[in-house]
């Protein structure tokens, strides 16, 4: 099926929900919603109750504060540069209040602005959009098994199972530099996007994520996505956001 032209402007609803998981005894993840501003994200901490947790709300709160700009290269520029600054609030963080543990979080945020969608991120929290019925994930995980699967050294499916597949190679607060991708993309109507931490695709497999986003609202998406991972054992923390794309009613 060829992709639809957008012929006029798209709404966005969005719905979002976390969980502790069935193991941890603290959720570390957070997650923003703000459709105004037509931004979305998802944070995974890392370092526990005075750093994971520190780390995922500080993100979430700076980009809580931004004002909408015209221009997307403005919003982007400026998203980049607020994580750069919590990086930097983080480490001093990590130096005068935990002796210099390591602590940092995970980000991906989804960015709307007219008809194009930018994917920022660092880590592996992901970003899918789910399109005729096709699961594709935007984002490309910061972490040591994508890293060896680039390389050809091990397969997909030997990933799952790899002694080091939760290490990541690339967090908000845990070098001195930080590097933020960013991928742009064309908009659909139809178009879902889901925000999510690791929590969620390590305890759901793809085919049951398409049928969670088969499902009549975007909250019942989210609920159903977070009941099957609690289902499935989920052994971290669960973050789930949801943007689904559809025609502005006409006047």
């Amino acid at each position: 099926m060829n992709d639809i032209t957008i012929r006029r402007p798209l709404t966005w609803v969005s719905e979002g929900a976390t969980d502790v998981g069935t193991v941890r005894p603290l959720n570390e993840d957070s997650f923003l919603m703000q459709p105004d501003m037509g931004l979305w994200t998802v944070a995974d901490g890392m370092g526990g109750h005075d750093g994971g947790s520190v780390a995922s709300q500080m993100i979430v709160e700076k980009l809580q504060q931004l004002q909408p700009q015209n221009h997307l290269n403005d919003i982007v520029d400026t998203i980049e540069n607020s994580i750069i600054e919590v990086n930097d609030r983080l480490l001093a963080y990590s130096r005068e209040q935990l002796n210099g543990r390591t602590i940092g979080s995970t980000v991906v945020s989804l960015l709307i602005k007219g008809n194009v969608g930018v994917c920022m991120w660092a880590g592996d929290s992901r970003l899918y959009r789910f399109r005729h019925n096709q699961l594709t994930q935007i984002s490309t995980d910061h972490s040591h098994v994508a890293e060896l699967i680039k390389q050809g050294v091990i397969s997909e499916a030997e990933a799952e199972t790899h002694p080091e597949r939760n290490v990541i190679t690339r967090a908000v607060g845990t070098s001195e530099k930080i590097d933020v991708d960013i991928d742009v993309f064309e908009l659909n109507v139809g178009d879902q996007f889901l925000l999510c931490s690791d929590g969620l695709y390590n305890a759901v497999n793809d085919v049951d994520i398409c049928a969670c986003l088969n499902l009549n609202s975007p909250a019942e998406s989210v609920d159903k996505l977070i009941q099957t991972a609690l289902t499935n054992k989920a052994s971290d923390n669960v973050s789930v956001v949801l943007v689904k794309g559809m025609y502005q009613s006409a006047e």
